[in-house]
């Protein structure tokens, strides 16, 4: 089963990809490996998940905002790659950044909302390494921000 059967048995259609907001590109491809410059929890070009962590913002929601941010790293891939995601080999790394007050300790536990779709989708190969960093802020007050690493077929 493909990546996007996979998406598609978990109900979810890649949106269109977001431009970039600043100057920098989405995707950058070197050799076999390409990173994916941070995503937002967008839904139809709007952040849909704003605020902080242990200030308004539920850990579900924070889980179901990474979630979202994976979705988007995805559409980036899809559109970027000249095979979609049926280029991707592995899944090498995903970087989160979670918007948090200073005594909100539970990171990685929101983070696993990229990571658990990561595997849903690719299966062994969506096992990755991970960095996951509480922040003061994000761009747009989004409330998570996810990146990733991935290698190539």
């Amino acid at each position: 089963m493909t990546a996007l059967q996979r998406l598609a048995d978990l109900g979810i259609t890649l949106p269109t990809p977001m431009p970039p907001v600043a100057t920098y590109v989405p995707v950058s491809i070197t050799g076999d490996l390409v990173v994916v410059s941070g995503q937002l929890p967008a839904v139809d070009g709007k952040v849909a998940v704003t605020g902080k962590l242990g200030a308004g913002v539920s850990l579900e929601e924070g889980q179901h905002a990474a979630r979202l941010c994976l979705i988007n790293v995805l559409a980036q891939l899809n559109a970027a790659l000249p095979g979609g995601l049926a280029s991707i080999k592995k899944v090498v790394r995903l970087g989160g950044f979670i918007a948090a007050t200073p005594d909100f300790i539970q990171h990685a536990v929101v983070m696993n909302g990229a990571s658990d779709l990561a595997v849903a989708v690719f299966g062994d190969a969506g096992r990755h390494a991970r960095s996951t960093i509480g922040v003061p802020s994000l761009p747009l007050d989004a409330a998570v921000e996810v990146e990733g690493m991935f290698s190539l077929v």
